[in-house]
């Protein structure tokens, strides 16, 4: 998911720092660059990863010059370039095959330098951190090539500015790529255990998550976002599907059986837009079942959820679809990536799942 960093190594007061600090941790900001001295402060402010230049202070991430070559440091490492010439791009593309976090500040030249190194760090697998001004260069720094940059970094001490920057980096996330998928085989199979995921958002029509049997294949399942004539709408429930089951978050899979309340789940509306929630609690209950089968190219995959006219798949207008409606033909939202899995990351391995 997309990060959110707050610059704080300035030269002033530590009073002044603590409530700029304060304001960004309560405006949910994931990471702190700090003065080597301050570390320990910063730390007893709540629980946040540290960002500093001295690995003698024990940052979580250590913050190194360009052309600097680090020995002995196990943790993740960052380095920050200003980008004011073709040279300061090319530089800024050879460091960040060495490094976990590459931090980017632009002069006047905003989008062309950063679409090239969003391009150079798929290779390199590395993030790269966008220095912003506001909240409008926020929304543009995490729009480009619709992937977007992998956090931003803000400098100021005005709490309103932080929750607005934080609006934006939260609530959009990448946007990820759904194609529409026809059912080929629904099936009743009896009683299994199914997982319930309660989370702490509100969703509304059009968002799920991404749900599957297969690593490599992911359905929508809606959100009960929606009242029927049987229960009152759950808006921050996803009924996901059976405990073996895959659920997408971010760019890695869990197991639903393995969820628990306090991890981070992956909301994703229709129209492929993503965005961060945690669980607040899981429910496993034993319920009737219902196989799905669909195919999309030459690929075909499946699903296996609840039996109950409030489980909803979701269609290419972004409606949702019982699944106790749906019907061999249909067509339904999912998402499809290449390549295996191993302990939930991606690989590049032939596996087959079926």
């Amino acid at each position: 998911m997309r990060e959110l960093w707050l610059k704080a190594d300035e030269e002033r007061g530590w009073e002044e720092k603590k409530e700029k600090i304060t304001s960004a941790l309560e405006s949910g900001f994931d990471a702190l660059i700090v003065r080597p001295d301050e570390v320990e402060n910063a730390r007893k402010l709540g629980k946040v990863r540290i960002v500093c230049e001295d690995s003698s202070a024990n940052p979580d991430i250590l913050l190194i010059s360009p052309d600097e070559k680090v020995e002995g440091w196990k943790g993740e490492i960052a380095t920050m370039i200003k980008i004011r010439s073709p040279e300061d791009q090319l530089l800024a593309e050879r460091v960040a095959r060495k490094v976990d976090y590459l931090i980017v500040s632009t002069h006047d030249w905003k989008v062309i330098p950063i679409e090239n190194l969003i391009a150079a760090l798929q290779e390199s697998g590395g993030k790269l951190i966008a220095f912003v001004r506001d909240e409008k260069e926020a929304e543009l720094m995490v729009q480009i090539l619709e992937k977007g940059v992998d956090g931003i970094l803000l400098d100021t001490y005005s709490r309103e500015l932080m929750q607005k920057v934080a609006g934006v980096v939260k609530r959009r996330g990448k946007k990820i790529e759904l194609r529409e998928a026809e059912i080929t085989e629904i099936k009743q199979i009896g009683l299994g255990d199914r997982v319930c995921i309660d989370t702490c958002t509100l969703m509304s029509t059009g968002e799920g998550m991404l749900i599957g049997s297969q690593s490599d294949a992911f359905f929508l399942v809606h959100s009960e976002s929606e009242e029927s004539s049987y229960v009152e709408a759950r808006p921050f429930r996803v009924n996901a599907g059976a405990v073996h089951s895959y659920i997408l978050v971010g760019e890695r899979t869990r197991y639903l059986s393995e969820l628990r309340a306090g991890d981070e789940v992956m909301i994703v509306s229709s129209n492929g837009e993503t965005r961060s929630s945690w669980v607040g609690r899981v429910k496993i209950e034993s319920r009737p079942m219902i196989l799905i089968r669909a195919r999309c190219d030459d690929r075909e995959f499946s699903i296996i959820l609840q039996n109950a006219e409030t489980i909803k798949l979701v269609d290419p207008n972004g409606s949702p679809v019982p699944v106790t409606e749906l019907k061999k033909g249909d067509k339904v939202l999912v998402h499809l990536t290449e390549g295996g899995r191993h302990f939930g990351r991606k690989i590049e391995e032939r596996i087959i799942e079926k």
